[in-house]
Formats: structure tokens, C-alpha cells, sequence
């Protein structure tokens, strides 16, 4: 049968709503002071154009094009109680105003937010490094270590995430020339902030990590720690030489 009322492909979206209400997410949005702000009277609210970027991305966007399909949708427009939808050179103006400084404070934000409420303690944390290819000219993307596209240009992210749950905890986008190891402490620290005094009971690291200055500051710090290392010629030495087993 026909109907002229607005329908939509996506009204599963109302529990993402229902669930952004929920959590508070747009007093989080009000009270974060890092965030950009819009300048002009006929700008879109800032909580519209993250809350409908989520939203497009919720419904499989992965270019800022996809959005034009949440966009046209009124229905979808109406669930969450938008009065017009950000066009994707909207979500372009917006974005472009972040920075290096901008995206740590907003992460340090929306992360800490993200793990105070939740209800997780003495948890195991997992931090790596990654290599993702750039095409064409990014900010930061230089050549260094790329395994699968040797002489491209990179990134090299570091990325902690908390296992127990299967959630990112903090992520530095660093330039494609840099080590693993790279400015590992400065962003342990930092993670370490986000949780709100909630304890992690162990750390994993890979072999990227194996190195004397980071074994210092996890055992200035107490924390438990299992780190990967390669079996190389020294270590096999060191191992034949213990008489404790």
C-alpha cells in the first residue's frame, strides 16, 4: 500500500538516540570547552553536526559524500530532532578548524567522560602501533617503516584500547617516520589520566615496546606488565643462564 508520510530505511536509529540521550551525550558536547565553536548566527549547533556525523556513520558512511544520504532523509531528521541536517561541506568547514592540540583535548575529554561511568576496575590495557597508508598529500604522512606498501607514505598511529571491554582508550596519530616506541610515556601518561582513578591491572605490550627506559617507568609506576621480545642470540643467552627453573 501507499502511504505519503515520511518513512526511512534507517528507524533502527531511534535506540542510537534513544541510547545518546541516555549517556547525556549532548551535555557532554555543551560542556566540553575544547571543541570548536561556530562563529555565525546561521551555523549549524555543534551538537547537530557531531550528533548527525555519528549518526551518518552509524548507517555505514566512511566518506564525507555518504552523508548526503542521512542528510535527504527527513524521517531520520525527525527521530532526532534535527531542525535541518549538516550537508557534508559543513561537516569539512567544521572538521578543518581541529588541530593537534584541539583533537588531544576533545579525546582527553570524551574518552575520561567514556570510562568514568563505566563500572570496570583492574583491567588489562593493551598498547600498539599500526601503519596506515596514505594516498595523496595528509598532514603528517611521510615514509618510514610500511611493510605492505614499502616506500609509501604513512602514518604511524599509537593506539592503547582496554580489552576487557574491547574499547580504544586513547589514540596519537603520529608521522609515518617515527619508531613504535615513539613518545610512548608521554602517552601512557595520558591514558593513565583518562581512567579517573580506576586501576589497570596489567599491561601488554609487543616487541616494538622491549626497551630499557619503558621498563623503568612501568616499574616506577608499579604496574604489571607482560612485554613481547624477540628471541634474539642475547636473550636465548640470558635465558640459558638462569638456574631457577
Amino acid at each position: 500500500s501507499f502511504t505519503n508520510k515520511e518513512i526511512t530505511p534507517w528507524g533502527g536509529m531511534v535506540f542510537l538516540k534513544q541510547m545518546l540521550d541516555k549517556i547525556g551525550f549532548q551535555e557532554q558536547v555543551s560542556s566540553c570547552l575544547s571543541l570548536p565553536t561556530q562563529n555565525s548566527n546561521r551555523a549549524y549547533d555543534v551538537g547537530v553536526i557531531l550528533e548527525s556525523f555519528i549518526t551518518s556513520i552509524w548507517c555505514g558512511a566512511n566518506r564525507f559524500l555518504h552523508t548526503e544520504v542521512t542528510r535527504a532523509d527527513k524521517a531520520l531528521g525527525h527521530i532526532f530532532g534535527w531542525k535541518h541536517t549538516p550537508a557534508q561541506d559543513a561537516y569539512k568547514r567544521y572538521f578543518s578548524k581541529f588541530n593537534a592540540k584541539t583533537n588531544l583535548e576533545v579525546a582527553h575529554h570524551f574518552f575520561g567522560w567514556f570510562f568514568k561511568s563505566l563500572n570496570i576496575n583492574y583491567f588489562t590495557l593493551d598498547v600498539d602501533s599500526s601503519v596506515i597508508t596514505r594516498y595523496g598529500e595528509q598532514d603528517g604522512a611521510t615514509k618510514g617503516y610500511n611493510p605492505k606498501k614499502k616506500g609509501r607514505k604513512s602514518h604511524h598511529p599509537l593506539i592503547a584500547f582496554v580489552n576487557d571491554i574491547k574499547m580504544v582508550a586513547n589514540f596519537w596519530l603520529r608521522s609515518g617516520n617515527t619508531n613504535a616506541s615513539h613518545n610512548f610515556i608521554g602517552f601512557l601518561e595520558e591514558t593513565l589520566a583518562m581512567f579517573d582513578g580506576k586501576k589497570v591491572g596489567l599491561i601488554r605490550l609487543d616487541s616494538g615496546f622491549c626497551q630499557g627506559d619503558i621498563f623503568d617507568c612501568l616499574e616506577e609506576k608499579s604496574l604489571p606488565y607482560i612485554v613481547a621480545a624477540r628471541f634474539t642470540h642475547p636473550i636465548q643467552h640470558l635465558i640459558d643462564k638462569q638456574d631457577f627453573w
